[in-house]
């Protein structure tokens, strides 16, 4: 199995500019991005959005993917819209023309250069290993789908593969050269992996990975007519990727309580106060640690 066509995605949320930016920069040295192994192509997602400086217009493209969805004619949103015409350019999702797709994303959390993986497999594992080898600093978040007769909503599920670049903290809308940095070098890596995977010439890399797997998210307390009560504890905030034990603080109610964290064993967390996931009143995504097999 070889990897022939890439597709870079960027803009997927129209406030998160540094994939746009590093599309126009890509564009004027296509080299940048190009492999003797596989052809790369590059995608601006969500363009409307990104003209009028928000995440999305009707919804957020990033969640419109499902096949039950792309197949309902009656769904005519604009992302939803928009989802079908990315189907039909890079997929169409279950026999994709598109063997890998590469989102580019950032975040408004602490949570340095992240790689999401949302599904299983050894190329995965793989990838995982020689992004850790690559780049240390980096983080591999696995959230594969697990669910019984349900799958993946995620832009990046359409192609054969598909991986999300998620670097933070950058407020939206905003440039930081320090996450655009982290985000080209991200990409770059990925793209020299599927070089080397391609000439079956990877470097030896360990026998395992450790990386962080989703496990569920909370929301911040609210009372009996849904107004917020409270807000993420200091002691939680910026810490992504931090343990969270339970009895540790997590939330402080606008009354000076601290509500603590009541699981039964330590987590870890992630998009930790995230900006746009207040539109859903998330307050952080909840991890386990885990460990993949590159053999």
């Amino acid at each position: 199995m070889s990897i022939k066509n890439v597709a870079i995605v960027c803009g997927t949320h129209g406030n998160e500019i540094t994939g746009v930016y590093l599309m126009k920069k890509w564009q004027k040295d296509l080299s940048l991005i190009s492999r003797e192994s596989f052809s790369t192509g590059l995608l601006q997602g969500n363009p409307k959005a990104y003209e009028i400086n928000r995440r999305y217009v009707d919804e957020d493209l990033n969640r419109q993917f499902a096949q039950k969805d792309l197949e309902n004619p009656e769904l005519g949103s604009y992302e939803e819209n928009r989802a079908k015409v990315i189907n039909q350019i890079l997929g169409p999702k279950g026999n994709p023309k598109t063997d890998l797709i590469i989102d580019l994303h950032t975040t408004t959390s602490n949570m340095g250069p992240t790689v999401l993986i949302p599904q299983k497999g050894r190329f995965y594992n793989l990838l995982a290993a020689y992004v850790k080898q690559q780049m240390p600093e980096a983080i591999v978040f696995c959230d594969e789908d697990s669910r019984a007769n349900e799958e993946h909503h995620l832009l990046c599920t359409v192609g054969k593969y598909g991986v999300i670049v998620e670097v933070g903290p950058v407020p939206q809308s905003v440039l930081r050269h320090d996450v655009f940095e982290q985000s080209e070098q991200l990409t770059q890596i990925i793209l020299d992996f599927v070089e080397l995977f391609n000439q079956d010439a990877l470097p030896e890399l360990p026998e395992s990975v450790e990386v962080f797997r989703f496990i569920k998210s909370l929301t911040l307390p609210v009372d009996e007519q849904g107004e917020r009560i409270g807000m993420v504890h200091k002691h939680v905030q910026d810490s992504d990727f931090a343990q969270l034990n339970p009895g540790d603080p997590l939330f402080m109610k606008f009354d000076g309580e601290a509500i603590l964290y009541d699981g039964d064993k330590t987590v870890y967390t992630a998009f930790v106060n995230e900006a746009a996931y207040y539109d859903n009143n998330l307050a952080t995504s909840l991890m386990e640690k885990a460990t993949l097999s590159t053999k």
